[in-house]
């Protein structure tokens, strides 16, 4: 992902194993680029629970499944699923 560019650096030249709190205290203030705003690597980390990690993968693909909602495109959209019956669907949108 684009906006892991700089912590991808990061997390490759840290030695494993290590704590999220661990990375946190050495990298949480990096600034993460998301496509709808910014956080910090800190604040995505920061939601998992404390837990050790064996490799540099397990730490990125923790943060990819961390960072906030900032990180998605169109929130609650779907061209796929089909509108419950009973519920007024969303306009259809022309990309």
């Amino acid at each position: 992902m684009q906006f892991m560019t700089d912590i991808d650096e990061r997390l490759d030249a840290h030695s494993y194993p290590v704590t999220a709190d661990e990375l946190i205290d050495a990298h949480g203030d990096l600034e993460l680029a998301l496509p709808n705003g910014s956080e910090t690597f800190g604040d995505a980390l920061g939601r998992v629970e404390s837990t050790t990690f064996e490799t540099a993968e397990e730490a990125r693909l923790t943060t990819y499944s961390a960072v906030s909602d900032a990180a998605i495109g169109r929130k609650h959209y779907s061209d796929r699923d089909p509108t419950a019956l009973g519920v007024d669907g969303h306009e259809p949108v022309s990309l």
